[in-house]
């Protein structure tokens, strides 16, 4: 058996076995996605702040999704949003 073979086996019986810790049901994962996003952006212990978090999105493929896809949008906001902040602070500081 391959290494991938094998990697593809424990992924399996981990998502049969399910978490070992907490785990959100799917409500409450889109209640506290925007929060869990946030964190992963700011730098801050996402799993911490939000317990149970990734077992469920490891388990759970459409919140999985949903929580890429916001990643992505919120990553694509938060990048803006600094160069727009640094381009403000050069234009002023140009213009003092």
């Amino acid at each position: 058996m391959t290494r991938d073979e094998q990697t593809q086996q424990a992924r399996i019986l981990a998502r049969l076995l399910g978490p070992t810790g907490p785990e959100l049901t799917c409500d409450q994962c889109f209640e506290q996605l925007d929060h869990y996003v946030e964190r992963e952006l700011d730098g801050v212990a996402a799993d911490e702040a939000v317990p149970g978090m990734r077992a469920h999105l490891e388990g759970c493929p459409a919140c999985d999704e949903d929580h890429g896809s916001l990643l992505a949008f919120a990553s694509s906001e938060h990048r803006y949003g600094a160069r727009r902040e640094s381009q403000d602070r050069d234009h002023h500081g140009a213009a003092s």
